[in-house]
């Protein structure tokens, strides 16, 4: 069991880190170092000399698509030794990882097309709750009496169907702020590469909308704060804090590489916690007492 916790870890970090990797393909204009796919170059498997730095940089996000197949299939071997109820769980991440490279592939073909690009960096986060419900599952968050911990206020005991709902949007308002944080970057001057067009949209207009999202995001944070005290939803305001901070950083600063890296680890960072919050309380899910077996008499 050791064994597979620390693969399905390995997996969850491999997830983050490949995000991360993805951004500073695109924030070095390194989109098209390697100019085709499956091949790096038409004759080579690898990059080559003659393509640089961006040649080096797009080649090392491949080569870790590979290692996290890798890690997939010995995490599916392993969780149907050990734990073979969560070998579906376990063949998301197998089967998911040449999916998206298939999409990265096409990205490269496309010429950086940015609404491929857009999905190829979505991808990413259904498997990293994919994986964070998998660590879930092999760690069983639940205490001792069942419920997620911390999950009382001062006021007493918050009903659980709360709970879910609001860890439930904290996870659709984190994807929303993705999403519309997508259109922010197809406007804007990371494309992967300097010939790409950009999404004929207006920056100022994506961006409000997608500030807009962080506004509802931040009120349900509060409210977590408020309803579900826990360590995580703390780590979760601390995130979004600090993606606040990033985000009028870069934005007053003209949108700088660093910056922009930073940014997107931290919004991966907080769909993971926001996610993690949500998989507890699904796992908390009170259990109904047992019927006694004395009978009740009228």
């Amino acid at each position: 069991m050791v064994l597979v916790r620390r693969l399905a870890l390995l997996a969850l970090g491999l997830q983050v880190l490949l995000v991360v990797s993805g951004t500073a393909v695109r924030v070095t204009g390194s989109g098209l170092g390697c100019p085709t796919w499956p091949r790096c170059t038409g004759g080579s498997l690898t990059n080559t000399a003659a393509l640089g730095s961006h040649g080096y940089i797009e080649f090392g996000n491949r080569l870790l698509a590979v290692v996290m197949e890798a890690v997939g299939i010995a995490l599916v071997l392993a969780v149907r030794r050990h734990v073979p109820q969560h070998t579906r769980l376990a063949l998301v991440q197998a089967a998911v990882v040449p999916l998206q490279a298939i999409i990265g592939g096409l990205l490269v073909l496309s010429g950086l097309n940015p609404y491929v690009l857009i999905l190829h960096f979505l991808t990413s986060f259904p498997l990293v709750y994919g994986a964070a419900a998998l660590v879930q599952r092999l760690h069983d968050p639940r205490n001792a009496n069942g419920s997620v911990e911390g999950s009382r206020n001062r006021s007493g005991s918050v009903d659980h169907r709360v709970q879910a709902l609001l860890s439930g949007a904290l996870v659709a308002s984190t994807a929303l702020a993705l999403v519309l944080g997508t259109l922010v970057t197809g406007t804007g001057p990371h494309a992967g590469d300097p010939k790409v067009d950009r999404l004929p949209f207006s920056p100022r207009d994506v961006t409000q909308l997608h500030a807009d999202a962080v506004y509802l995001l931040v009120g349900l944070v509060v409210a977590a704060l408020i309803l579900m005290p826990t360590r995580w939803t703390a780590i979760l305001a601390g995130l979004v804090l600090a993606q606040a901070a990033i985000g009028y950083w870069q934005y007053f600063t003209g949108v700088p590489p660093l910056l922009v890296g930073l940014h997107v680890l931290g919004a991966t960072l907080l769909f993971t916690t926001a996610s993690w919050i949500q998989l507890s309380t699904r796992r908390a899910t009170p259990v109904p007492p047992e019927r006694s077996a004395t009978p009740i008499l009228a």
